[in-house]
């Protein structure tokens, strides 16, 4: 592993973890939560889970103690999605070679091995947040809905009895996420 010596220092002026504020013992690890016990009394330590981050990667922070465990002011107790015991994690390693290969990497695109794609080595979470509002219009009120005229159930099947998208549903481009219908002249 080639570093600089300066990973620890930047993954915890980033932001991205969590550092004890006092010296303690760990009394408690919970994937939601670390409790430090010491001479004040018990702090509570949330995690931050499945958060959006101003660039719409997802910050899903991680115990890095264990129960038990002392801990030191400064010290990182739990890791985020960018980071690994309590260093910059900059990612995965991968031996490439440029070559010709069958005109399938004509000017810039680059061939890359199956495997790194099916075992996700460069997969990443983005979340994206989307606000939608139902107007009041001159013809009358829109309404969100799940009952979409001229719609397949297939295009709705993962909206809620209200119209809007279930918790954990896979997504992809112009999928419906809110169902919404306005009136218009004549209807």
């Amino acid at each position: 592993q080639v570093s600089t010596g300066m990973e620890f220092h930047a993954a915890r002026d980033s932001g991205q973890v969590l550092v004890a504020e006092e010296d303690g013992e760990v009394l408690s690890v919970t994937g939601k939560h670390v409790i430090v016990r010491n001479g004040d009394g018990d702090h509570l330590y949330q995690l931050r889970k499945y958060q959006r981050s101003n660039q719409s990667t997802c910050i899903d922070q991680r115990p890095a103690v264990v129960k038990g465990q002392r801990v030191r002011k400064g010290d990182v107790i739990a890791d985020s999605s960018s980071t690994d015991a309590g260093e910059l994690a900059l990612g995965q390693n991968v031996v490439v070679a440029f070559l010709s290969w069958e005109g399938a990497n004509f000017e810039d695109a680059i061939v890359i091995s199956e495997r790194l794609v099916q075992e996700d080595y460069y997969t990443s979470v983005h979340i994206e947040k989307y606000e939608v509002e139902s107007r009041d219009t001159r013809l009358g009120p829109e309404e969100i809905t799940r009952d979409i005229p001229n719609v397949g159930e297939d295009a709705i099947k993962d909206l809620d009895e209200q119209g809007i998208i279930r918790v954990g549903a896979e997504v992809g481009p112009n999928d419906i996420l809110v169902g919404i219908i306005m009136f218009k002249e004549g209807n």
